[in-house]
């Protein structure tokens, strides 16, 4: 009777220790939208000429504040059709909250551009398209809002390393 009654008295404590731990959890998931958002205005103009030197910039804030200490603030663009043959620009602080980089855009075409920020713990990359001169929008390729491309990529580096790190511990 008396190892019946520490048994029940073992799952009590067990139970109430797995209570009082989602107890935690829901109060960590519950603070979990505290963090004041990054956010991240492009200035650049949608619509430039070719040959022509411009600036991509973006003006980023946090609570309403301009944010002049971001880890980094890099412009990534490319031409409609040929992201993997775009280009990584590093922006500078100018002032303000404002990031800055130059790009010459050497023919008429559809461009994009994401700001990659990486701001107090926090990434964003908005994107914003760039019609250069006067292009043949019939020839343009519509690039897609998600910057899936780059994530497939990550995900199927994840897999691969899964799998090896699978293969050496068999």
């Amino acid at each position: 009777m008396k190892k019946w009654m520490m048994s029940l008295l073992v799952i009590i404590g067990l139970l109430a220790g797995c209570n009082n731990d989602e107890k935690k959890e829901d109060h960590v998931s519950n603070n979990e939208g505290t963090t004041v958002e990054v956010k991240v205005d492009i200035l650049t103009p949608e619509k430039e000429e070719a040959n022509k030197e411009i600036e991509l910039a973006a003006h980023v804030t946090q609570g309403g504040e301009d944010v002049n200490d971001a880890d980094d603030v890099k412009f990534e663009v490319w031409e409609s059709g040929m992201r993997e043959d775009g280009q990584m620009i590093e922006g500078k602080l100018d002032e303000k909250g404002n990031y800055k980089a130059t790009i010459t855009f050497e023919h008429d075409g559809v461009y994009y551009m994401h700001a990659h920020t990486n701001a107090r713990g926090l990434h964003v990359m908005p994107k914003q398209k760039i019609i250069v001169g006067n292009p043949d929008m019939s020839k343009v390729k519509e690039e897609s809002n998600d910057g899936s491309k780059g994530m497939d990529h990550m995900n199927k580096n994840d897999e691969e390393d899964e799998e090896s790190s699978n293969d050496s511990s068999k």
